[in-house]
């Protein structure tokens, strides 16, 4: 039983939390009545939700007599040898299922772009770069206005470095946003995705018709030249997309144990989704 206790007034005037009686106080961060932290310590949300993790697992491994029980009301801090004791836990008690030769097919079937080396492409771009307090609608307006006059018929060739110069946030704005021969390791992953990796990738030479939008901003694209590189065979590959899927198998069973356990325990001043826990990632 996942439970939260907050400061909400009832409405009714013979009761106690009532404005007249005054706000009952958010309770403690605790698991099953072991509280995470010492009263009055202030610790950020995602650092917390770790410590209630550990807890859950601790308290797991004590109930299956594989650590000593704490007497204390504060959830203990774990020595390198309680960690060592849990992830043994978790190893023997989540079973991560293989991926079959079928499934393992079907993912090359469906993801060949990535399997492609030596690709690459001459790219240039002008960078509309969020920032903190930045309009980001405004600016990917400003950055739409920008490459809508890429697109236009009339575009004199040299356009795309002038503006490259007076609007990107990228130094190399002052090579007219040319990046050089890049490769999908070479770039943002978001871009990677966009440029190599989806199945439209190969929209061809010239300006991107759309906007590319990244953890830095938003990017006008433009493709100068391309190499095509070479696709492995499934045989060359099948190991890799194995061990990959291995760790997505390995990822989802974690959180259903994580989930498993926080549904099953009394949470109070955390809410926990049944988030994996860093301790057995």
């Amino acid at each position: 039983m996942n439970t939260t206790t907050s400061p909400t007034d009832c409405g009714s005037s013979a009761c106690q939390c009532s404005a007249g009686g005054g706000a009952l106080e958010q309770a403690s961060p605790s698991v099953n009545g072991i509280a995470l932290v010492t009263p009055g310590l202030e610790v950020d949300t995602s650092a917390l939700c770790e410590i209630a993790h550990t807890e859950l697992l601790r308290q797991e491994a004590v109930k299956a007599g594989l650590l000593p029980y704490h007497a204390g009301p504060i959830a203990p801090a774990l020595s390198d040898a309680d960690r060592r004791v849990v992830e043994a836990m978790v190893d023997q008690t989540v079973v991560t299922p293989q991926p079959t030769e079928e499934e393992c097919q079907r993912y090359f079937e469906a993801n060949k772009a990535q399997f492609v080396v030596d690709q690459a492409l001459h790219v240039r771009h002008i960078l509309f770069a969020v920032t903190p307090g930045v309009n980001v609608h405004a600016l990917a307006v400003h950055a739409e206005k920008a490459l809508l006059r890429l697109l236009g018929k009339d575009a004199n060739p040299e356009l795309f470095s002038q503006l490259a110069g007076e609007l990107s946030n990228c130094p190399t704005s002052t090579q007219g946003g040319d990046l050089g021969w890049i490769g999908p390791d070479d770039c943002a992953p978001e871009l990677a995705n966009e440029l190599f990796h989806q199945k439209h990738s190969q929209w061809g030479m010239g300006v991107h018709p759309r906007l590319v939008h990244t953890r830095y901003g938003f990017h006008i694209i433009e493709v100068l030249g391309r190499r095509k590189g070479t696709r492995k065979t499934y045989d060359q590959v099948q190991a890799r997309i194995a061990a990959q899927l291995a760790l997505q198998s390995r990822a989802r069973a974690l959180h259903q144990y994580m989930s498993l356990l926080v549904g099953a325990a009394t949470i109070e001043g955390i809410d926990l989704q049944g988030a994996d826990s860093p301790l057995v990632q």
